[in-house]
């Protein structure tokens, strides 16, 4: 399976996660913890496009092993990030908090090695 298919997959994951919190979600966890729910959608979002960007210039032969990596990163990053966000928010397990920076930091890295891919 391509990057650009796991970036659909996690495209449409991020709008049916997105309707469950403006849905489901409203009125059973608080303000601030709807806010954390949002953020974890709004970067799974930005992060399957950018997938499918990766799997894009990969079947054009553009990127390489770098562009891999960077596929890798992004899809680490959606499951550590936006995971533990929504884990946070919907649980208030405090435990999960500490696991979204190591998603970050899996999307910076994939940033990274996304613009190395392209020069």
């Amino acid at each position: 399976m391509g990057f650009a298919v796991v970036g659909a997959i996690f495209a449409f994951l991020s709008v049916a996660l997105g309707a469950f919190g403006a849905h489901a979600l409203k009125d059973r966890i608080s303000a601030d913890m709807l806010s954390v729910f949002h953020t974890g959608d709004q970067y799974q979002m930005y992060h399957a496009l950018a997938l499918l960007a990766v799997g894009i210039l990969i079947r054009m032969g553009i990127g390489g092993r770098m562009m891999h990596i960077s596929g890798w990163l992004f899809s680490i990053g959606i499951v550590l990030f936006s995971g533990s966000l929504y884990l946070l928010s919907t649980t208030g397990i405090k435990a999960f908090g500490p696991i979204t920076p190591i998603g970050g930091v899996c999307f910076l890295a994939g940033w990274i090695f996304f613009i190395i891919g392209l020069v």
